[in-house]
């Protein structure tokens, strides 16, 4: 076999190599800055992307195991490049043009109403006289659509390359669920996942914006971490309900975004409670404190405790969020409360 052809083998197996902890690969990040052969195999080149050393040892097992069991290689020379940029402050470094902020909503799994939360914090913010986007980057279940009632919307394109977001409420808004309609799978892989992401994020005519707040899908994965490479982000939403299972999800959210060196603006606890609208009286369904519990270990600030209410449900699903359709119920004052935290936040 070729020398050629052998390299190519060579980053085909580091291809294969995860960050650990995530779904993204060691060539995709850079991690990877040289191969090249030696007189008994190969040395490669890696770049100490994290202050961790037991990061930086299981990533050296890792290449060494595929390399030496995948491919035969009987030697393998790595050699550990120290720089400055660790990996979060390198993929955290490039601004999108125009775009003032950049807040992350995420959570640690489905189901605790994170996209609910999103859509009504970017209300809440432009309620408040600021110029406001909403990125629906939860690829496989975008819910932007259906929650803004923007029908068969599609955005305009510009130029075969660009295109002009959808307003609706005063909120500039970008979904995959605009282009493959409301019913259509999304049967995609990570690196398809993470192109539309970018596109997203670089192709949308945007305009000035004060903020940009990104709709995540749940858990780790690809999303979230092209997100982190792709642009500076000022601060990420923890979203949990109280029930230990979403708190121990969430907690696992905020580690992956610390890993990035992405700020933690804090935990809002969604589903706090339910509070008869007959009697006044208050049932904890999912449990009692758990986000406050997180937010306290994990050193951050409680944003928001957002009840459960049957009208939050009803008007997203109506597609005119709470804040928009009900701007003196108790939850859209929570959710304007969230808001102007999360500017305290960001000035501070």
């Amino acid at each position: 076999m070729s020398r050629e052809i052998q390299i190519e083998a060579v980053h085909e197996a580091l291809g294969r190599v995860k960050y650990p902890g995530f779904a993204a690969d060691i060539l995709s990040l850079g991690i990877v800055e040289e191969v090249a052969p030696t007189s008994e195999g190969y040395a490669v080149t890696i770049r100490h992307a994290s202050e961790r050393e037991e990061v930086m040892r299981t990533i050296a097992a890792d290449i060494h195991r595929t390399l030496t069991h995948d491919l035969g290689i009987e030697k393998v020379e790595l050699r550990a490049h120290r720089v400055e940029a660790e990996l979060g402050e390198k993929t955290g470094r490039e601004r999108l043009e125009g775009v003032k902020h950049i807040v992350a909503v995420g959570s640690g799994k489905g189901g605790v109403g994170k996209s609910t939360v999103a859509a009504n914090l970017a209300l809440a913010l432009a309620e408040l006289g600021l110029s406001v986007g909403l990125l629906d980057a939860d690829i496989y279940g975008p819910s932007v659509p259906m929650m803004f009632g923007t029908g068969d919307a599609h955005p305009a394109s510009v130029d075969r390359q660009h295109f002009k977001p959808i307003e609706k409420y005063g909120v500039k808004l970008i979904s995959i669920g605009f282009f493959l309609g409301e019913r259509a799978p999304v049967i995609w892989r990570g690196p398809m996942v993470m192109g539309a992401v970018r596109q997203f994020l670089k192709d949308t005519l945007w305009g000035p914006l004060d903020f940009l707040i990104v709709d995540l899908p749940p858990g780790t994965g690809d999303a979230q971490l092209t997100l982190a490479q792709q642009v500076a982000l000022d601060g990420a939403v923890i979203v949990t309900t109280p029930q230990d299972v979403a708190v121990l999800d969430a907690t696992r959210a905020v580690k992956m975004f610390r890993q990035v060196h992405c700020p933690i603006l804090g935990v809002v606890e969604n589903m706090s409670g339910f509070i008869c609208p007959d009697c006044g009286e208050r049932d904890d369904l999912f449990g009692l404190g758990g986000g406050e519990r997180m937010a306290s270990e994990e050193g951050v600030p409680m944003l928001a405790r957002i009840p459960i209410q049957q009208e939050v449900r009803s008007a997203g699903d109506a597609g005119k969020p709470i804040v928009i359709a009900a701007p003196e119920h108790p939850a859209s004052r929570a959710y304007l409360e969230l808001a102007r935290a999360i500017v305290a936040r960001i000035s501070a």
